[in-house]
């Protein structure tokens, strides 16, 4: 890549490092809270200031500007174990995702793979740029002095890179082997010893790379890549195979069949209220929900695989029946699935794993009824609404505070039978706590209840002083009743 350092460029690198220290005190200093929603904030006025381009693939790229935001203000609404983690990675790469797509071409497809091939190279482009610019800038620097001084500086350069870490052995046998040396080299001032040099090395080397980061990938965002230059095609064996829809046509009446059978046979099964002779609750929910959902699983990979690879459908009205067919029998499984984990839930409790489990089925339903759709109507996409829908029902599940959600429904369950695992809310977040203290408020000899918010309370106190960076409002409110609580 061949360019000219220009002043703008100094500049823009500067303001760069301003984001790539805001950065390191975003997410490298205790727990993330206020701080993230912050740095989006930053990097965002950063982006729009460097690109001021139209933006493109405007609908799209709002309905992920505004998941970005969602998913970066539940690190200060909520306080969820699970997708904290989980968006450490999701939300950067959203991020990329959106950047990238606002300032591409509207005529290039988002929903297909090429895309994929364009985000790649794109990070290579950046890493490119960043390496030709660093070149650049050691030349010119290079460039007022001599020969022999620039020899001498890269030497001392050499030097120090390897003369510090052997004179820090050396410094440290020597200590070992003489006591009165070692008193010597203690007598050092105090700050000095008190500064941890490591973690100041590791900080400011996250700083530079976040700095590099930043920087190289919005150079490079403006840069218009030939087709060429991303074609996913060249990355791959370009093939013309396709299912015959004779055999797939086959595979699909034996696996209806089947289905229907299982379904007049087991229809009492599938919807009983009751248990089976012989089946306790657990049994009961665990044997049917895993095998349903897997089943189900496996229809959707053949469904999709069909619509994808067997052509001339569009005339075949007996394989669209089937299709619609295997849907609907499909729709029955995770009805019945569903079914079973609301029986589990109800005789053991509610947690993050089956709530989950829950919305995944309803987001199974969800795509299974567009799918039904696109059988129909063979100019729908299914990619597209695939990726929109999934974006949309992660934005849900960080948006609805799901632990809040169990927190209530076991506290309901409560005032029903009087059962709940105060061991797995102790397990959540500071929701969690919250609602040990709401059961605290109601039954105080509560077994094991009292010892276990005293034992909260005590690490309470011990912890050191919130920073702004972890700040949030629900982890706030569960501290001050907590420190407020009389045990």
């Amino acid at each position: 890549m061949d360019f000219q350092i220009r002043k703008n460029d100094w500049l823009f690198m500067l303001v760069c490092l301003g984001l790539g220290i805001l950065a390191e005190l975003s997410f490298f200093h205790g727990k993330i809270g206020l701080s993230y929603l912050v740095f989006v904030a930053s990097f965002y006025v950063v982006l729009f200031m460097r690109i001021r381009i139209l933006v493109n693939h405007r609908r799209i790229g709002l309905l992920i500007m505004v998941a970005v935001w969602l998913l970066t203000g539940s690190y200060l609404f909520y306080d969820n174990v699970l997708f904290y983690n989980l968006n450490l990675f999701f939300i950067p790469v959203l991020i990329f995702f959106h950047i990238v797509l606002i300032t591409s071409p509207n005529k290039l497809r988002w929903d297909n793979f090429q895309f994929i091939a364009l985000l790649r190279a794109k990070l290579s482009q950046a890493a490119a740029y960043i390496t030709t610019f660093c070149k650049a800038g050691l030349e010119k620097l290079f460039s007022n002095m001599n020969k022999q001084a620039a020899d001498n500086v890269k030497r001392i350069g050499i030097g120090l890179a390897i003369g510090v870490p052997l004179l820090v052995v050396i410094i440290g046998l020597l200590m070992s082997a003489d006591a009165v040396f070692q008193e010597v080299v203690l007598q050092f001032p105090q700050f000095l010893l008190e500064l941890n040099f490591l973690e100041g090395f590791f900080r400011v080397l996250a700083v530079i790379l976040l700095t590099l980061l930043f920087f190289g990938v919005l150079q490079v965002l403006h840069i218009r890549l030939r087709p060429a230059d991303f074609d996913f095609n060249k990355t791959r064996k370009r093939t013309n195979k396709h299912w015959n829809s004779v055999t797939s046509l086959t595979i699909l009446v034996m696996l209806n069949s089947v289905y229907v059978l299982f379904a007049v046979i087991q229809f009492r099964y599938f919807f009983s209220e009751g248990l089976q002779d012989g089946f306790t609750y657990a049994e009961y929910a665990r044997r049917g929900f895993f095998e349903l959902v897997f089943v189900t699983l496996i229809n959707w990979t053949i469904l999709t695989s069909c619509l994808n690879l067997v052509k001339g459908v569009e005339k075949n009205i007996l394989m669209k029946m089937m299709y619609s067919l295997l849907i609907v029998a499909s729709g029955v499984m995770l009805a019945s699935a569903y079914q079973r984990l609301s029986m589990y839930e109800a005789a053991y409790g509610f947690t993050i794993a089956r709530l989950l489990a829950h919305a995944f089925m309803i987001f199974l339903m969800v795509i299974f009824a567009y799918t039904l759709i696109r059988v129909w109507i063979e100019r729908l996409s299914l990619l597209h609404f695939y990726l929109i829908a999934g974006l949309i029902f992660y934005t849900i599940l960080n948006v609805i505070n799901i632990e809040q959600i169990i927190v209530d429904k076991n506290l309901e369950r409560y005032k029903q039978i009087e059962k709940i695992d105060i061991y797995y809310l102790s397990t959540l977040s500071y929701t969690g706590t919250d609602g040990l203290i709401k059961l605290y408020e109601r039954r105080e000899d509560y077994p094991e209840l009292k010892d276990m918010l005293r034992a909260k309370q005590e690490r309470l106190k011990q912890q050191d002083q919130t920073s702004w960076q972890s700040f949030n409002f629900t982890k706030q409110k569960v501290i001050e009743k907590l420190q407020n609580l009389e045990l």
